[in-house]
């Protein structure tokens, strides 16, 4: 599945691959809680694509004691 994408991703690619808005992406892009990147003097993110596969197996889904299931944070 991962050579179905480029190395370097945009926006719009990272929320395809996630299935998440493309307006949430950038959020957490912003936020830190998407390692991304920006080029002197631009204005887009641009992503690794082998970094966005290393967030998503860092962040397994779990389920709790009471039945919850969620996301478990390694960080």
């Amino acid at each position: 599945m991962a050579e179905e994408y480029p190395p370097i991703l945009d926006a719009a690619q990272v929320a395809e691959l996630l299935s998440m808005n493309v307006q949430m992406v950038r959020r957490y892009a912003r936020e830190g809680r998407l390692p991304a990147y920006k080029l002197p003097g631009g204005r887009t993110f641009k992503f690794f694509r082998d970094e966005i596969f290393d967030f998503v197996r860092a962040h397994p889904v779990t389920e709790s004691e009471d039945g919850v299931i969620g996301s478990r944070s390694t960080e």
